[in-house]
């Protein structure tokens, strides 16, 4: 059975793009129906309307406290009748009772190999500069398991990316976006297909 999916992104949505585009071609066993934003300027509103996705501005701003926001959030993912959600450059802290009711089906994207370069500070261009920074000759992409903390949880896809003649965060940055572009959708219809197994802090691939 094909999932229901809802994105959630803060800005160009560009893994929004390729996760909707897989979907939209038969590629993965996932049906993208829904955008959250929470940037009124978010370039995925566009990508989302050129592919007849809806959207839903959700800023956490107008909500008092993470309770508010986290049922804001939830009767929105209920009314789309969502199963699974991918955040894909979203930029503000999920409320712990959105975690917990799509545990083991909310994923993000992260432009690193974690556990190195991620948590708290480590996001977008800074993830970039540190590792350049660090002089490290790979990088890479990773999707994981969302949990309570940044950047944690069960690791499902890593791709490696070799970075040895980069001599800029920028470099880095567009040659792992194309591996953030291919390891995502994939890493969603595996998970849509039931094909990992959780055991304790690792994510078994099945055959």
């Amino acid at each position: 059975m094909r999932k229901r999916l809802a994105a959630f992104c803060s800005h160009g949505g560009s893994n929004f793009a390729a996760i909707a585009d897989a979907a939209q071609g038969g590629a993965i066993p996932v049906d993208v129906v829904l955008m959250v934003h929470n940037n009124a300027y978010a370039g995925a509103k566009e990508k989302a309307a050129a592919r007849g996705i809806a959207t839903e501005w959700v800023p956490r701003k107008r909500f008092a406290d993470d309770a508010a926001y986290a049922t804001h959030l939830l009767e929105i993912l209920a009314r789309h009748r969502i199963d699974l959600v991918a955040l894909a450059g979203f930029m503000q802290r999920i409320p712990p009772q959105v975690v917990e009711r799509y545990a083991g089906w909310m994923t993000n994207i992260h432009p690193a190999l974690l556990p190195l370069f991620g948590g708290p500070g480590f996001y977008g261009m800074r993830v970039h500069r540190a590792v350049l920074e660090a002089g490290m000759k790979v990088s890479g992409a990773t999707v994981h398991l969302v949990d309570e903390h940044y950047d944690h949880g069960p690791i499902l896809m890593q791709r490696a990316v070799a970075i040895d003649d980069c001599r800029s965060p920028e470099e880095i940055a567009a040659r792992v976006l194309v591996e953030e572009h291919r390891i995502y959708p994939e890493a969603l219809g595996l998970l849509a297909e039931g094909r990992f197994r959780l055991e304790g802090a690792r994510a078994i691939r099945l055959s």
